[in-house]
């Protein structure tokens, strides 16, 4: 049942490919060109676990490679580029086959791959290659990467078949009600956390599970029309039989079949994705800028020179000759694309070629609808850069260095100013790993006064190998950053890179203080919670640092540029669902699978974690319970006793107990739920109790033969004897032949018990019972003394269990226990990795998407590090990998406000120094007058966060003192720490009403 230890690398991104991810390892892949592109490509393949990866690439290692090439080191300058990537790509994953090619592309060759993937061709060989590959239905994609601009295509043959079109798993929900009409309209209950409509209109829908009309139950697939968030119609059910209770609806997803044309054909007849239809003109634009490109190329054997006009007019004329007929060309973009086309930058390779590498995928794992058949990507915005206008030939004219094809685009002067960046990335986990090695691939913080810092709490963990690029197998429970930073040294031995080991956030502020962050020209976060992410944004806000946030989901990601003064700032982020649901819901009436797999977490802490701590804290100091209320006392008593003196001797008695436990859930239980709430009881006349959102459950007979019993009994086993300290045993004919041999006394539901039906109603409280709590407290001293006197006691006694998603018996564990809850109520049962996810709360991740938003990303570095205070520069991005979308649009500006008869923004606020003339710090007198001189403002109001300082409407001797006091005076006696700076509130004669939320902060730097 546990996850294989494959399942265990690739976990993450299997809960993004689906069921198609197994094929992954059988497929055989052909990427041509090891430049930047094609080793973003190759990298993501041999990550995700792509059967066999052959390289093809007949140049040679130089000196510019390196400056998007990650893969290549100094050494390998002079060798095949193939060749020398192999090496270090069979490092990455060693269940992939990497094979270097050096020969011709020739038939009998192509004929071996699954998947052909072109990059640094020429147009001749782009068409031969597709031309054959089009002909023996092998999936062909091109993509390519000049200076600012991206192109990809994609031709899957004439009959493609997608098996899973949609992210996700399909749509479950509990039917509420089912009218008699035509058509008939379904009622059925939202998800846990579902916002809007689960389904569509055309979905398919099956039915089962429905009591009275069961003509539904097995019927073909239903089309559906959505009426609102929870109803849909389904066609004539005026003749079926009359709804009673209870069933599900499931989303049915039907394969799709898709055809492309060729290359050849698709070039004088493009179709081209884009975002939205504005789009389409400049895409258009693009796609006949490569092809001139091309005819160029073939024309001088070379690509346009950066900022040679005579080039960039000769491109222009020849894409003049080409494009009329996809209709009209922007001359703009194509000079501003021909004029840095020489440029080699490492996220433009990042973004296209993750975006490849996600096709590839598509087309090996048949999950999602590949991409239609073009699309195009550009970054040329930053070629509208104040300055850049003025870079000639001899700016972006090479120098011999690593750094040649981003001179090409930005001039040497700006490779000078990004060497002395200061940055700090902040997690280096998917996208923390991905920006480090763009970061040295641009080459920023390589030079004097450079300053790379990468802090991360974490370690090293098997899961994190396939879509972490800079982690391997023996780097496994190393510090992140430690080893992350040494990655980065490897690839750029100029980089200055520092690791920290340490959160930012307010516990670290003493080490982060503000003049750290001040002296910062950015921030990075690659952080993976919103109390994080929030945190890092108030801290740029506050100190006037630029933030690149960063995040994904599965196929989805984004990127938000945060510039002083320049943008909005990022919106706050909610409060996220810690994963609770009501107590009765999940003891009594569960409806989905995430009720039930939150009730297995909880029998998992109840069973193997608690206990333990409670009978070792016991067995170490008995008085810990004169601590506790009567009531809880008593509880934690009785269960000790049930630790303390049914303690397993073997492993038949951890068997024995799992047994004895599985009876108690999944029989007894619902046995007594239904007699104290009987299948046709009702909450008045005519109105079924078991109706709505509460659905009637059955007990379940145990069966030694059934897998989901069995798999119980062995993990429930496993675990109680492990939190005994019993060596446990996984022979499972053995576990059968214990449990064929048991009999159990049969059940006796208890009368008049009463059960909660809504979280409010507590149930039927036992008054405190002191004699029993001292009966029980005598009992288990003695059985204390007994256990502590014993020769052969260890201390501590137990080993409390805590819940571990990436451990197999835990997952195990949660998986059968959840599932058979979900049987006793009719709830679909989900599989291992399914439960894994849910229970462990994991977010899907893929490197992929990773790749593609740490590109984006340091898209936004190359404008902060110029400057750029034009807002139009800017860009935040959506990505979308399913449906190979990329939205990139300009930030909002930041909300302004009036404040004492002038204009502020979010950004503004007042800073002082406050040192009074004493040379200590100031008093707050003194902070009075010095707002009443430079602003003209009389406070009567004056705070630090929640301490008042200054309040006028105190008595005379208290505003004395008050404003006799120094600033950090009240602090002190509130028990604040030492701070360098404090942010100070106030409230100023004649304000409006409307100004209470609206006010510059005003910032003081202390002495």
């Amino acid at each position: 049942m546990a996850g294989s230890g494959e399942e265990g690398l690739y976990s993450r991104q299997l809960y993004v490919l689906g069921g198609g991810a197994p094929r992954l390892g059988g497929a055989a892949v052909l990427v041509s060109g090891l430049r930047g592109t094609g080793a973003q490509v190759a990298a993501a393949l041999v990550l995700t676990g792509t059967g066999r990866v052959v390289l093809h690439d007949r140049g040679v290692v130089c000196t510019v490679d390196r400056a998007q090439q990650f893969l290549l080191g100094e050494s390998d300058v002079g060798q095949n580029r193939a060749e020398a990537s192999q090496r270090v790509l069979a490092e990455l994953n060693p269940n992939v086959a990497v094979v270097a090619h050096t020969g011709e592309l020739s038939e009998a060759f192509l004929a071996s791959f699954q998947v052909v993937v072109l990059t640094e061709s020429s147009l001749e060989e782009q068409l031969r290659v597709g031309d054959f590959c089009h002909a023996q239905g092998i999936c062909f994609i091109v993509a390519d990467t000049k200076g600012l601009a991206g192109q990809l295509f994609c031709d899957f043959g004439e009959r493609f078949v997608v098996d899973d079109p949609a992210e996700g798993d399909p749509v479950c929900a509990v039917v509420q009600h089912i009218s008699q009409g035509n058509p008939g309209v379904v009622t059925y209950m939202g998800a846990e956390g579902s916002h809007g409509n689960l389904f569509s209109d055309g979905d398919l829908v099956t039915f089962s599970g429905v009591e009275g009309m069961t003509e539904l139950n097995g019927r073909e697939p239903i089309p559906v029309h959505v009426l609102d968030a929870f109803k849909l119609e389904i066609g004539d059910t005026s003749s079926f039989s009359p709804y009673c209770r209870g069933g599900l609806v499931l989303q049915v997803r039907l394969p799709q079949v898709h055809s492309y044309e060729p290359l050849r054909r698709a070039l004088e007849e493009p179709q081209i994705q884009v975002a939205s239809p504005e789009e389409l003109p400049r895409s258009r634009s693009l796609h006949t800028a490569f092809q001139a490109l091309h005819a160029f190329r073939g024309e001088q054997g070379r690509l346009p020179q950066p900022r040679a006009l005579a080039d960039t007019e000769r491109v222009l004329e020849l894409a003049r000759s080409l494009g009329a007929q996809w209709g009209p060309l922007d001359e703009d973009v194509v000079r501003a694309f021909a004029s840095v086309s020489a440029g080699d930058l490492c996220p433009m390779a990042a973004v296209v070629g993750a975006l490849a590498a996600q096709e590839v995928l598509k087309a090996i794992t048949r999950k999602f609808v590949p991409l239609d058949q073009w699309l195009y990507f550009d970054a040329l915005e930053c070629l509208a850069l104040e300055g850049t206008a003025q870079l000639t030939e001899e700016d972006c004219a090479p120098r011999g260095s690593r750094y040649d094809g981003q001179i090409a685009v930005f001039g040497a002067a700006f490779q000078e100013k990004l060497s002395c960046q200061k940055y700090l990335v902040v997690g280096a986990g998917a996208i923390g790993c991905e920006l480090l090695k763009n970061f040295a691939m641009m080459g920023l913080a390589a030079g004097p006064g450079g300053d790379l810092i990468v802090t991360d709490m974490d370690t090293v963990a098997l899961s994190n190998l396939h879509r972490q690029l800079l982690y391997r197998s023996v780097d496994i429970s190393k510090p992140k950053s430690v080893v992350a930073a040494a990655a980065v040294q490897r690839m750029n031995p100029s980089v200055r890179v520092t690791a920290h080991q340490n959160q930012v956030g307010p516990a670290t502020e003493p080490l982060y203080r503000n003049s750290f962050f001040r002296r910062l020209d950015g921030v990075a976060s690659a952080v993976d919670t919103l109390e994080a992410r929030t945190y890092l944004e108030s801290r740029c806000l506050r100190c006037l640092t630029p933030l690149l946030d960063s995040g994904t989901e599965g196929p989805r990601g984004n990127v938000l540029a945060m510039v002083p003064h320049l943008t909005k700032p990022l919106e706050p982020a909610g409060t996220p669902r810690d994963g609770t649901f009501p107590l009765c819901t999940l003891r009594y009436f569960p409806r989905t699978v995430q009720h039930t797999l939150q009730w297995a977490r909880d029998e998992f802490e109840g069973l193997f974690q608690l206990p333990a701590e409670h009978v070792n804290r016991f067995m170490e100091d008995p008085a810990f319970l004169e601590q506790l209320p009567v009531g809880k006392a008593l509880e934690v008593l009785e269960q000790l006793q049930g630790s303390l003196w049914e303690w397993p001797r073997d492993w038949r008695d951890c068997v024995r107990w799992a047994r004895q436990h599985w009876q108690s859930c999944y029989h007894n239980a619902i046995v007594q739920l239904l007699h104290t709430y009987p299948p046709e009881h009702e909450t008045s006349p005519g109105v079924p109790f078991w109706a709505g959102d509460r659905s009637c459950p059955h007990p379940l007979t145990f069966d030694p033969d059934k897998d989901t019993h069995l798999e119980y009994i062995l993990a429930a086993a496993y675990l109680f004897a492990q939190a005994h300290k019993v060596p446990p045993c996984s022979d499972r004919a053995a576990v059968q032949a214990i449990l064929r041999s048991m009999v159990l006394l049969p059940f006796v539901p208890q009368e008049g018990l009463q059960i909660p039906l809504v979280e409010e109603q507590k149930e039927m409280e036992v008054p405190a019972d002191h004699r029993r709590l001292a009966e029980l407290t005598q009992d288990l001293m003695q059985r204390r003394q007994e256990l502590v006197g014993g020769e052969e006691a260890q201390m501590p006694l137990m080993e409390p269990i805590h819940f571990e998603k990436d451990n197999n018996i835990h997952v195990d564990f949660i998986t059968a226990a959840s599932n058979l809850r979900a049987e006793n109520y009719g709830i679909p049962p989900v599989n291992w990795l399914t439960s894994k996810r849910i229970a462990g709360r994991i977010v899907p991740a893929i490197i992929t998407t990773t790749a593609a938003v740490a590109g984006l990303a340091c898209l936004e570095v190359y404008k902060l590090v110029w400057g750029c205070q034009d807002l139009s520069c800017y860009r935040n991005s959506n990505l979308c990998l399913p449906d190979c979308l990329l939205l990139r649009v300009q930030p909002l500006p930041p909300p302004t406000y009036r404040y004492g008869g002038r204009e502020w923004s979010c950004w503004d606020r007042l800073e002082m120094q406050a040192v009074g003339a004493d040379g200590q710090e100031m008093r707050v007198q003194e902070v009075l007058d010095w707002l009443q001189r430079t602003q003209g403002w009389t406070v009567t109001m004056l705070l630090s966060g929640h301490t008042v300082l200054y309040d006028s409407e105190e008595d005379e001797e208290t505003r004395t003192r008050q404003r006799a006091q120094r600033l950090s005076e009240n602090l002190k006696d509130a028990g604040e720490p030492q701070r360098q700076e404090l942010e100070l509130s106030y409230v100023c004669e004649g304000e409006d009403a409307e100004a209470e939320d609206a006010r510059p902060p005003l910032l003081c730097s202390l002495p």
